[in-house]
């Protein structure tokens, strides 16, 4: 018996958009951008904090240029070791630069930056010409 209206490519077409679905999730940082960074501002300057666990300190730069702050770094893949079968991967490898537009210019020699615990801290000084001058109203 024949069924009008059903395709016999109907399930080949649902299993394909399944399949992208499932695929379009890979290669992808989980919750967004990496690393996931916070920004904190004041009169005086910002405080950027960046999560980056399992970096070492030194496989990570800073550079800072008038309102941009750039944060890069790289990390090597595991070394499988011989008699081992890697059976799941889910650690990324490879490099990564996240940029951090501020709101005003940066005193780049005042720029602090401390790596604990897999969190980054940056203290980034609002430049001197850039900060609020309070004006006297004279009589």
């Amino acid at each position: 018996m024949l069924m009008r209206g059903v395709s016999p490519w109907d399930e080949v077409e649902r299993l394909q958009r399944d399949m992208n679905r499932l695929f379009s999730g890979f290669n992808r940082e989980p919750r967004g951008r990496f690393p996931a960074v916070n920004v904190w501002t004041k009169p005086e300057g910002a405080l950027v904090t960046a999560e980056i666990p399992g970096y070492d300190s030194k496989d990570i730069e800073l550079s800072v240029q008038n309102k941009t702050l750039v944060i890069s770094g790289s990390r090597k893949p595991l070394e499988e070791k011989e008699g081992q079968t890697l059976h799941r991967r889910e650690r990324n490898h490879g490099e990564f630069n996240r940029t951090v537009n501020l709101t005003f210019p940066v005193e780049v020699d005042a720029t602090k930056a401390t790596f604990k615990d897999g969190v980054l801290y940056i203290e980034l000084p609002r430049a001197e010409a850039d900060k609020p001058k309070k004006i006297e109203i004279a009589n």
